[in-house]
């Protein structure tokens, strides 16, 4: 008799993400000011629609909408790698201080005009910040193996990189470059294009691939440093993949979606009940819930009735302050 394997996850689990992920892209792609019916936009994706039609699905709502799922998929991804890593749930890429290091890089292109020079300026810039956050968040922690060190060391680069940014402000030779960078800080993926999807889609791709097959890595950190060690888990190797991953997977998608932040918080909470809790088990699922939170989410910014479209990066913050308010509640008795 063999004893069936352990179920990762609830059956029902990445079939309703899946969904989720197809119901989140066709509403971007119909829903709007311009409301189109599921003819039209089927019509305009075949080359067989109206023009007008054509235009809004290809030139507007079709590049948000990809830019949608591989945003919210590597912020997802990237906060379940982070929470199992550092074995905290309060952990996410935001609260660390990277998407807020990219932000200042991005910010930083913008500021002295290196986003004019060339198209490739912005994300180089958000990336090469990201990846000194965490370079700077690991020599801040040094060796030691609590992961509260790692989150103090995040909020003091966190509190870094927004007085860098709030300097930058400050100082922004006009108002129009002030107005400039305060919206790229509240986030949005409005009015992007083709171009911005290809800025976006390799530094995604490299992320996953980085990130992904971690997974093992992340379950013997389970047992702490000296039992993955035990198991021939080189921390080394693993702490610099996991470090370059999430520098340009966060990196590449702040570069074209600015400061959205609490993603990769939320989701790794809601999908960690409907698997057996192992950190691998969380990966694939949490990007899939990441792409559907993150596109649903912008496609309320569409539709709640307001006088200016509400930035992206609010609506997440919105959402995402109450769990985290939560487990810090939760946890307060283990300080």
């Amino acid at each position: 008799m063999t004893v069936p394997a352990p179920r990762r996850w609830h059956p029902t689990l990445l079939p309703v993400l899946i969904v989720l992920l197809i119901a989140s892209a066709a509403a971007s792609l119909g829903l709007g000011a311009v409301p189109l019916s599921p003819d039209r936009v089927i019509g305009a994706l075949i080359g067989h629609g109206d023009r007008i039609a054509s235009i809004i699905v290809y030139d507007l709502r079709l590049p948000r909408a990809v830019l949608g799922l591989l945003v919210g998929a590597m912020l997802g991804l990237g906060g379940a790698v982070l929470q199992g890593y550092l074995r905290n749930p309060l952990a996410e890429p935001s609260v660390l201080g990277t998407s807020n290091a990219a932000a200042l890089g991005a910010v930083a292109a913008i500021y002295f005009g290196l986003s004019e020079w060339h198209v490739l300026m912005l994300p180089v810039m958000a990336i090469a910040f990201a990846l000194g956050s965490l370079l700077l968040l690991f020599a801040l922690a040094g060796r030691s193996e609590s992961p509260l060190t790692l989150i103090l060391a995040g909020i003091a680069v966190q509190s870094l990189a927004l007085a860098c940014i709030s300097l930058a402000l400050n100082l922004s030779p006009n108002p129009f470059a002030a107005m400039e960078i305060m919206t790229w800080l509240m986030g949005s993926i409005e009015n992007r294009s083709v171009e911005h999807v290809w800025i976006a889609l390799p530094c995604v791709a490299i992320g996953f691939a980085l990130l992904l097959p971690g997974g093992r890595a992340l379950d013997a950190l389970t047992l702490g440093e000296d039992g993955a060690r035990s198991l021939g888990v080189d921390l080394r190797k693993t702490r610099l993949r996991l470090m370059f991953g999430v520098a340009i997977g966060v990196g590449g998608a702040v570069a074209v979606s600015g400061s959205v932040g609490f993603i990769g918080l939320i989701v790794p909470h809601l999908i960690r009940p409907l698997t057996d809790r192992s950190p691998s088990s969380i990966l694939w699922p949490a990007a899939l819930g990441g792409a559907a939170l993150l596109t649903l989410s912008d496609v309320a910014v569409r539709l709640i009735p307001t006088t200016n479209e509400l930035k992206l990066g609010v609506v997440t913050s919105f959402l995402g302050v109450p769990i985290f308010l939560l487990h810090l509640l939760r946890e307060r008795r283990l300080w």
